[in-house]
């Protein structure tokens, strides 16, 4: 990938394609070469000149004011926390990549507390790379132990995607997620080989990548079809670890005295009894 290029732009470009002339009210004449709003439609109805608008999609202005960019993204549909990601991207922020690729390091505390979790619970960075995880985790999924990737996996891995009947719709809010979490701080070199990997690899990766959606992950049920105890559906959670940079615990959790819970109980005796039989003597 190009890092650091023209990121206002490219995120107007990638959101007025994904609007309709239907959708922002107007007429559709004449014939179209992209999909989306034409740049002057967007200026239009945003009340600014067409010219103002080519610059800034050409990066030659990148410091709008509030009012242009909230008149923008009202045409463009955004929401909230598209917004937010829209007023990030006028800000020069001064580059972390030295802070940035030092290894992460787990607290002492967070992996104590993953060996007493009766729950699947991993520890990823905001690239989704898994730091520490428990043994329910891997019981879950072979792929969720230290040095897997999420993100690879749910794109590149079919035994990932089996797991997840729904997988389309998870991989599209990691997408989100780690737009959010990344936002204009792309000069991380482990940023730069995931995601390039990525869109040489998987076209549906490229093609929720090109469309710029931001999504902060919040506590959601996610649908799972295991080989063992067959489909149940569990909690997740992401919780933000303190005085680290960006890491999260993720837990996953049943409904109590659901089937579910039932479903996951059985979970752990199997790979306990599993662990007992290869265990050295």
């Amino acid at each position: 990938m190009n890092p650091r290029t023209n990121p206002l732009g490219e995120y107007l470009r990638a959101r007025r394609g994904l609007v309709t002339p239907q959708e922002a009210g107007i007429p559709d004449t004449g014939t179209r070469r992209v999909p989306g709003l034409r740049r002057e439609e967007v200026a239009m109805l945003a009340g600014i000149s067409p010219d103002y608008y080519l610059r800034l999609e050409r990066g030659k202005d990148r410091h709008p004011s509030v009012q242009v960019l909230e008149a923008i993204a009202r045409v463009l549909m955004l929401d909230g926390e598209h917004l937010d990601h829209l007023m990030t991207l006028t800000a020069d922020k001064p580059r972390q990549q030295s802070r940035r690729t030092r290894r992460q390091t787990v607290p002492s505390g967070i992996l104590k507390l993953l060996s007493t979790l009766g729950q699947p619970a991993f520890v990823e960075d905001r690239y989704f790379h898994i730091l520490a995880a428990n043994a329910l985790a891997g019981a879950l999924s072979p792929r969720l132990v230290v040095g897997g990737n999420q993100l690879r996996d749910m794109f590149l891995d079919p035994a990932e995607q089996a797991l997840y009947p729904e997988w389309k719709q998870v991989a599209h809010c990691f997408i989100a997620n780690l737009r959010q979490s990344v936002g204009t701080d792309i000069d991380d070199p482990r940023f730069i080989d995931l995601a390039g990997e990525l869109s040489l690899a998987s076209p549906w990766f490229r093609e929720l990548w090109a469309r710029h959606d931001v999504k902060a992950q919040v506590g959601t049920p996610m649908l799972f079809d295991h080989p063992v105890v067959g489909r149940m559906t569990l909690n997740r959670e992401r919780l933000a670890v303190g005085g680290t940079d960006g890491l999260q615990l993720i837990v996953y959790h049943p409904d109590a005295g659901s089937e579910d819970a039932d479903k996951l109980a059985m979970l752990a005796s199997s790979a306990l009894a599993v662990s007992r039989a290869t265990a050295p003597d």
